[in-house]
């Protein structure tokens, strides 16, 4: 099969290539997936999970990509709840990784089913960000409505999600970014924007809910902005500082088929849009993760027609 592989983690996105691998087989409680769309998530070549197994074992050349949608097409031993030919979506897990490929073999449970009026691409493109946002403000940031949000990152792929559930839980939102960001962040659901290189962060005044896809001094400043018994929720790595009477929260996100349920539900009824920036072919798949100029939303690279 054709895959993107990586086999030096110093090299980042630029010793990405396009080869010829092994087609994987379905393991216990594994099925092989025929990957129709799947996306790379910023940042995984660092990740030290994308480079060995649970045992911590070295395991390059490595495939990137955690994020697929497409078709089972086998599945292994103990495998409940899907079936050959089903259309699906989901996370695999970091240390496995490999969607970037024409076939993955992933387990069963970190898949959902895909809905047959859901476009591949569309499904790729919300399995990442539709759980990292849903896991933050409900799991962790227990987000109720009426309660106000800020977004860092609303323009973005984990952001705008972020922004469109809080909106539709209730919450008031108020999204950040840069200023040519603005347009796109109140697009999907934003009511405020701050312009992060322009404005006063700290203007804002108390809220309830952070949601920092960002980091660093802008993560820190966020902790003065949380209300007495709010909560700073971080995807960025742990928070440098935090709020002097709430909680601070950061998280890894993780496979849930249950809320990947849910997600493909709200895109269903249009509650829901995914932020694809750029869709490529896997041919031109190491191009797409290097891109020339900067791209706010997920690129998608559909695997097969």
């Amino acid at each position: 099969m054709k895959a993107i592989v990586v086999t030096e983690q110093s090299a980042g996105t630029a010793g990405m290539t396009l080869a010829e691998r092994p087609e994987p087989e379905a393991a216990l409680l594994d099925v092989v997936v025929q990957v129709y769309a799947s996306g790379f998530t910023s940042g995984e070549l660092t990740w030290p999970s994308t480079w060995t197994d649970r045992l911590g074992r070295d395991r390059t050349p490595v495939i990137p990509g955690q994020e697929l949608a497409g078709v089972v097409h086998s599945l292994g031993y103990g495998t409940t709840g899907l079936s050959v030919g089903q259309r699906v979506f989901g996370l695999a897990d970091s240390h496995r990784g490999g969607t970037l490929a024409e076939y993955v073999a992933i387990e069963a449970r970190n898949l959902a089913p895909l809905p047959g009026d859901v476009d591949f691409s569309v499904g790729a493109g919300v399995a990442m960000p539709g759980l990292t946002a849903w896991q933050g403000l409900f799991d962790h940031g227990q987000l109720q409505a009426g309660l106000s949000v800020l977004v860092h990152g609303a323009a973005g792929a984990v952001g705008s999600m972020v922004s469109q559930l809080a909106r539709e839980r209730g919450a008031y939102v108020i999204g950040t970014g840069r200023a040519a960001d603005r347009d796109k962040a109140i697009e999907f659901g934003a009511q405020e924007f701050v312009d992060l290189e322009n404005d006063v962060l700290e203007d804002v005044g108390g809220v309830h809910l952070v949601f920092d896809v960002i980091g660093g001094e802008i993560g820190k400043r966020s902790a003065s902005l949380i209300r007495a018994g709010g909560t700073l929720i971080c995807v960025a790595g742990p928070p440098e500082a935090r709020p002097a009477e709430g909680r601070a929260i950061d998280f890894v996100v993780v496979p849930n088929r249950a809320q990947l349920g849910e997600i493909a539900q709200r895109v269903r009824d249009g509650r829901l849009r995914a932020n694809i920036a750029n869709i490529a072919t896997l041919d031109n798949a190491v191009a797409a993760f290097n891109p020339t100029t900067r791209i706010k939303g997920k690129t998608i690279i559909r695997v097969r027609p």
